[in-house]
């Protein structure tokens, strides 16, 4: 399926626990200020990515824990996106998203797409980035007001369930 990439990196410490592949889509309707990705906002630039192709890099390097889905803005491109985590789930690696919108923003969509990639995600980062509440000591998020939302717990109990750091 295709996908608009802004880019990718092969692994990354940073975008979640463990060695992650890490896609970065193109396109974000959030525009944050302070955004330390603002090149990924315009859903005209970057370049047409194929998920096969990603997932065949993502594949065959043993030493990945997960796939991370950042940007831009992945709940953007929910259908391809969402396909490409079954995949990884299917091997049995984790799928960590980040998304600008809140959990409870996006489980009120009625978009089947979206519900699908949210069914795939292990853990949620969510909130947009706010510049007031940047704290670079917080893991795997720039801003206070981003949760790490487990999303396995999250399923069971019907609330958001938050990741102890």
């Amino acid at each position: 399926m295709k996908v608009r990439l802004a880019g990718v990196v092969g692994e990354s410490v940073v975008d979640g626990p463990g060695i992650r592949y890490t896609v970065f889509v193109q396109g974000c309707p959030h525009h944050c200020p302070g955004c330390h990705n603002p090149q990924t906002h315009d859903f005209d630039g970057g370049y047409e990515g194929d998920t096969e192709e990603l997932f065949e890099q993502f594949r065959v390097d043993p030493i990945l824990k997960g796939i991370t889905l950042s940007g831009g803005e992945p709940f953007c491109q929910p259908g391809p996106l969402a396909e490409l985590a079954r995949q990884v789930h299917a091997l049995g690696k984790d799928v960590v998203v980040y998304t600008g919108y809140t959990y409870e923003k996006l489980s009120a969509m009625e978009d089947p797409e979206v519900r699908a990639l949210l069914a795939e995600t292990d853990l949620l980062v969510d909130g947009p980035f706010i510049e007031e509440e940047k704290d670079l000591e917080l893991p795997f998020r720039g801003s206070a007001n981003q949760r790490l939302i487990c999303m396995e717990a999250t399923r069971r109990e019907g609330r958001p369930v938050l990741r102890e750091d």
